[in-house]
Formats: structure tokens, C-alpha cells, sequence
């Protein structure tokens, strides 16, 4: 979609060019909302309403917290690599792109690609406001979208999915990154978690290029301890006293996944996992899917 910026009627807007249509810009950002579909509505970004993102950069915090995506740096650097092999500047759609994610510094400051950064709440490097159940953008715009630590957050992963299709160009890169084994983490916002079977098949009309566990079991393992913990009380200062005990006691679970993440059965008891293929015009069949499980129970 080209946007047409103007500034009238005392109010900055965003005109779709085609149906000339008017989103308003909000803190020189752009919101373009489906109010008929979505989830969340214009008005509660020109209201600043709270959305989950937005609370306190609850996601970064829990990141550094427990670690779920050991391979992200390697693997989006993966990512750089194949879009520059082919392309000098390439574009990149980020969806859930207010925080940045742990290691996606290594597309988004390289001087030759190019990133717009959407999410559902006003952050730090948010572009553009937008919904990825209707990604506002024509067919075959991006060379590659990212969604790190996203789809989990979505009512329909599925119409997400089909819209990164959409919207990327032939052969197009996707790079995912979604919960398995973890509690929830976003109240309200957080709808879905994907085996690596599950990952893949969201994923069917792409060719895989590489995808397996992210956060092993060490790291699902401290997930597990700590909101054990956290079930006990609500109170505010004993909650503080529990999570700091359950924290000092489990740090060393995660550092596990040193050894376990690359062995056989990681993929069943991974904390995360993460999908990197390519658009294609094939669709993996249910069939296709299951004959292509590999886990330690068979091996």
C-alpha cells in the first residue's frame, strides 16, 4: 500500500490511495487498524490505551530474564545473509516490532537492509501501527518478514500466516519464532503455543530452509519452577519474596541447554522453537507432515 500523507482538518491522516480511505497519524505514527476485524480499534491508540505490549516492555524484561531463543543471533544473521546473497537492499517487514528482540540487531542496523517496523502498541522503534491479521500492504511488497515472539499473541496464527504469504515477494524469506513449552506470559494477549510439528504446518506453503527447538528443556524446565512459584500467591511483596527465591535457586537450569539443545529429543521439551523458510507456490500436506516427524522416540 503507498501512503499519502496530509495535514488537514487540524488533524494528520493517512489516505489509501485506492478507496481513499483516511487512518489518522498519532504521535507521527501511522494506525492502520481494520476496526471491523481486529481485535483492537483505532480509538484505543488515539486514546493511548493500554495494549499488552505496551505494559512496562514486559516482553524485554522477560527475555532477559529467562533466555528463550539461544539461536536467534545465529540464526537471523542466517537471515541477513541469504536476502544480501540475492538482493542489495532488501525490505523487511517486523511484525511485533516495538522491542527489539534478541538478536534482530543484526538486521535491523546493517546498512543495506531495509526494516519497517510495525506492532499493536506505541514503542521505542514502532513505525507503523497495524494488525497481522490484516498486514496493510500489497501482494508481494517484502523480501522477507520476522515475527519473533508474535504469533503466540494472535487470535488466528493461521490468517496471520496467510498474510506474510501474501504480502511477501516469490521465494520471500520468513523467520518465526513461537512459545511450546512455556506458561502464559501476556494474561489477556496470549492465545497459542505450537509444537515444532504445529510450527511447521502454520508454515505449510513454505519451503523450509531450517527449524528446530530455540529455549531447550533446561529453559522450559526454569519457566515451570518459577511460575510454580508464582501459583502460590498474588500478594504483591510475597509474590517479590517467591519469584526472587525461585529465581537465585534455578538460574542454572537454563545454562542445560548448552547440551541439551542440539540432541534428539530437545524438539519435544524445547521452551521455544523457530521456523525459517521460503515462499513457495506447494502446500506440505497433513501427510507429508507427519512422515516428516523426528524426535528421540524414534531414532
Amino acid at each position: 500500500m503507498r501512503l499519502v500523507f496530509s495535514s488537514t482538518d487540524m488533524m494528520m491522516k493517512c489516505i489509501h490511495p485506492a478507496c481513499g480511505y483516511q487512518y489518522p497519524i498519532h504521535q507521527s505514527i501511522p494506525i492502520l487498524i481494520n476496526d471491523a476485524s481486529s481485535a483492537f480499534c483505532i480509538n484505543d491508540f488515539l486514546q493511548n490505551s493500554l495494549t499488552y505490549f505496551s505494559q512496562g516492555h514486559h516482553r524485554q524484561k522477560t527475555n532477559c530474564r529467562i533466555p528463550m531463543n539461544q539461536n536467534a543471533l545465529h540464526n537471523f544473521a542466517h537471515v541477513r545473509d541469504l536476502l544480501l546473497h540475492d538482493i542489495p537492499t532488501p525490505l523487511i517487514l517486523i511484525l511485533g516490532g516495538s522491542i527489539r528482540g534478541i538478536g534482530s540487531e543484526v538486521l535491523l542496523d546493517h546498512p543495506k537492509v531495509r526494516c519497517v517496523e510495525t506492532d499493536i502498541s506505541f514503542g521505542p522503534h514502532t513505525q507503523i501501527i497495524c494488525d497481522a491479521h490484516d498486514i496493510p500492504f500489497a501482494n508481494e511488497t517484502f523480501d522477507a518478514v520476522v515475527a519473533q515472539a508474535v504469533l503466540e499473541h494472535v487470535a488466528d496464527p493461521y490468517r496471520c500466516a496467510d498474510e506474510i504469504h501474501r504480502v511477501l515477494k516469490p521465494s520471500g524469506l520468513v523467520y518465526s519464532e513461537i512459545p511450546f513449552m512455556q506458561q502464559v506470559h501476556g494474561g489477556a494477549y496470549d492465545f497459542t503455543r505450537f509444537t515444532l510439528q504445529g510450527h511447521r504446518r502454520l508454515f505449510q506453503k513454505f519451503e523450509p530452509i531450517e527449524y528446530g527447538p530455540l529455549g531447550g528443556p533446561g529453559t522450559a524446565l526454569a519457566w515451570a519452577y518459577l511460575h510454580f512459584f508464582d501459583a502460590w500467591t498474588q500478594q504483591p511483596t510475597w509474590r517479590k519474596i517467591v519469584r526472587g527465591f525461585a529465581r537465585f535457586t534455578s538460574f542454572w537450569l537454563k545454562y542445560t541447554d548448552a547440551i541439551l539443545l542440539n540432541r534428539p529429543g530437545a524438539s519435544d521439551a524445547a521452551s521455544a522453537t523457530f521456523f525459517m523458510g521460503r515462499k513457495s507456490e506447494q502446500t506440505l500436506s497433513d501427510r507429508e507432515l507427519v512422515r516428516s516427524y523426528h524426535s528421540a522416540s524414534n531414532r
